[in-house]
């Protein structure tokens, strides 16, 4: 199966398969100019719809700014690029990788020093604590 196929499931037409049944008899240039027309009209409609989505993500888009040693539930270490944190990790966490995209965060409004360790919560099987 071809990747088109797969993703779209359904059989890929090429530029021929563009035009009515009627407009077969088209040959030579006629045929080109129409396919120019129609991919011209394509490219137009992609960029109207790629307006329209980032018009819609940027309403939704916060510019969030964090900055060294910022609390994020964890600790920011370094900005990495325009949009991803690394943070600091407890030890068992040490296998969660690092780096999270700014919209992953939020900021902590709290006393850092009022951080319990993990190791001091007894979770039960039942996910039931004392």
């Amino acid at each position: 199966m071809a990747p088109y196929e797969a993703l779209y499931r359904r059989k890929y037409r090429s530029p021929i398969g563009w035009f009515d049944v009627g407009e077969s008899g088209l040959h030579g240039l006629d045929l080109i100019q129409q396919a120019v027309e129609k991919v011209k009209l394509i490219q137009e409609q992609l960029v109207t719809n790629q307006s329209h989505h980032k018009s819609y993500s940027n309403v939704q888009r916060r510019d969030l700014v964090f900055r060294v040693d910022d609390w994020v539930f964890l600790k920011v270490i370094q900005r990495v690029g325009q949009v991803a944190y690394e943070l600091e990790f407890p030890l068992e966490l040490e296998c969660v990788h690092s780096i999270f995209h700014v919209s992953m965060l939020r900021k902590c409004i709290g006393d850092p020093t009022r951080v319990l360790p993990t190791n001091d919560a007894q979770i039960m099987e039942d996910l039931s604590d004392e």
